[in-house]
């Protein structure tokens, strides 16, 4: 009887968003075992998820089937005891105070060099492409860093700080392209020793450390797909730090993800599987935390750009996986594969965003066209 029920209240939450139970279109769910339904009334998208990762249900388009829920804001109608509680710790702890500050390190960025070779474009860049002009994610995300160092205006003999430089491309990009000084952080270990290995003969230094250790100042710093980790509670500490880290005439870029609603916490499976203590941010929060310290130059959206990156991945990920399943288990591959495509469905829903801010210290004088 209750197993009905919950069928029941499942189909019909899924078929408000046009999704269908053993449906034949691309988007709909195929159910292998019914206590798929319990599991995702009672959970919400930690339990969604995890009955995917088990082998409990399938879908031919993950990223249309998260499209569909989003847009419809099916999500917004299943509340869980689960997602109260992560909205609760959020806001009544610090999860991104220092001492945790290495745990994404450890957990998500630490998983396998291996893996994001695989997954990424020669450069390493795991962060959205800008795919203006661009067929290939090779070409994209080098369009993407000539964006952001255009923007910057950067010169030879610049100093230039890159806060989460991940396995080290921009950094390397900025150096040879624009005969700068690169000093990258990041809380990798596996990141920093890739990144000092590619980095090797350039004026590029990686230092493993958290940004509020930093105490130089810079020329102009830029940040890409580091704030995801910064947490409310610290935005208006990271951009203070920002400021106290930069010349007076510097220039400060940041590339985010971004929310349309203010929150306190993120999605229970993407804690708990891919990015711990993580956090979307909204324009409102941005607003705030910078307020009387940076003056904002310009807000550039290419929200549909990371949806195409994260596709590409995802490509990328089918073709190599037979060169990776000797390191990985199945059930790992559909972990991953549900990040990568539940994020670009939420993407293309606009349920998330791509910004990159520009920042001054004190205002640009004279007129300035921004690269787009």
């Amino acid at each position: 009887m209750f197993d009905n029920y919950f069928r029941r209240q499942a189909e019909s939450l899924l078929q408000s968003a046009g999704i269908e139970v053993d449906g034949r279109n691309a988007w709909d769910i195929s159910v292998h075992d019914d206590r798929l339904f319990q599991r995702m009334l009672s959970k919400g998208n930690l339990g969604f998820g995890e009955a995917y990762m088990d082998g409990w249900w399938d879908c031919d388009a993950l990223d249309q089937l998260f499209f569909r829920i989003l847009r419809s804001g099916a999500n917004e109608r299943l509340l869980t005891l689960g997602m109260i509680a992560a909205r609760l710790s959020g806001s009544l702890f610090n999860l991104q105070n220092p001492s945790r500050a290495f745990t994404v390190g450890e957990r998500h960025y630490d998983t396998g060099n291996d893996l994001f070779e695989a997954m990424l474009d020669p450069g390493m860049n795991y962060s959205c492409a800008y795919w203006e002009e661009c067929d290939t994610l090779h070409k994209a995300q080098e369009h993407k860093l000539l964006l952001v160092f255009e923007k910057l205006m950067l010169k030879p003999g610049m100093s230039v700080l890159d806060i989460g430089c991940g396995w080290g491309g921009a950094a390397r990009f900025a150096a040879e392209r624009y005969g700068v000084e690169v000093t990258g952080i990041t809380v990798s270990r596996e990141q920093s020793k890739h990144a000092r290995s590619l980095c090797r003969g350039l004026p590029v230094t990686i230092e493993l450390m958290d940004y509020r250790d930093l105490g130089r100042k810079y020329d102009r710093i830029y940040s890409i797909g580091m704030f995801e980790h910064v947490g409310y509670k610290n935005y208006r500490r990271y951009f203070r730090k920002a400021r106290q880290s930069l010349v007076p005439d510097g220039l400060f870029l940041l590339h985010t993800i971004g929310g349309n609603r203010s929150s306190s916490s993120t999605d229970p499976w993407i804690s708990r599987y891919v990015f711990p203590n993580s956090m979307i941010p909204s324009a409102s929060q941005i607003a705030a935390a910078h307020e009387d310290l940076l003056v904002l130059e310009d807000w550039h959206v290419f929200s549909d750009d990371y949806y195409l990156t994260l596709k590409a991945w995802h490509e990328n990920l089918l073709k190599k996986r037979k060169t990776l399943e000797g390191n990985y288990s199945d059930r790992f591959f559909r972990m991953w594969e549900y990040y990568l495509l539940s994020c670009a469905g939420a993407f293309r829903a606009r349920h998330l965003h791509l910004w990159q801010l520009l920042f001054s210290l004190g205002g640009l004088t004279g007129r300035f066209r921004v690269p787009r």
